[in-house]
């Protein structure tokens, strides 16, 4: 066997343990942080480019090894980076709303070494629904 014939074996070998090892920080990272919105940080960014480091090595091997092309993989990334930060923002939307109107007394998280979030000035938002003002609800409701 020469050297050539193992640098394949090699690079399959080594996208798999980054992957795997990126997956194993990322879980760690969203078991051990205490605030929602730096759990959020585990799966979003170091789990997610742990799976693709391991779908990459998936790919080579298929690739390299047996001589074909998996488009399941390239499909599987393409929908993982799509949806992965998506959600995320989603999820961290939705904190951010439920710290603003939470019920008196009511503890929805651990609050971070980051503190409570300040709340925007009057002309901004967090991008969050919010309810219409009584008086335009009201005009809506007359026309």
């Amino acid at each position: 066997m020469t050297a050539f014939a193992i640098l394949p074996d090699i690079a399959i070998s080594v996208m798999i343990v980054i992957g795997a090892t990126f997956a194993l920080i990322g879980s760690w990272g969203m078991v051990r942080l205490p605030s929602l919105m730096e759990r959020l940080h585990g799966p979003t960014k170091a789990t997610t480019l742990g799976l693709g480091g391991m779908l990459v090595g998936s790919i080579l091997f298929f690739h390299l090894a047996e001589g074909e092309w998996a488009l399941h993989e390239l499909l599987i990334s393409l929908f993982l980076f799509v949806t992965a930060p998506i959600s995320a923002n989603m999820i961290a939307k939705v904190h951010l709303h439920q710290l603003r109107v939470k019920p008196e007394g009511g503890v929805l998280d651990s609050i971070g070494p980051a503190g409570i979030p300040p709340l925007p000035s009057d002309q901004s938002s967090w991008a969050t629904y919010e309810a219409p003002a009584p008086e335009s609800a009201a005009a809506t409701s007359e026309a």
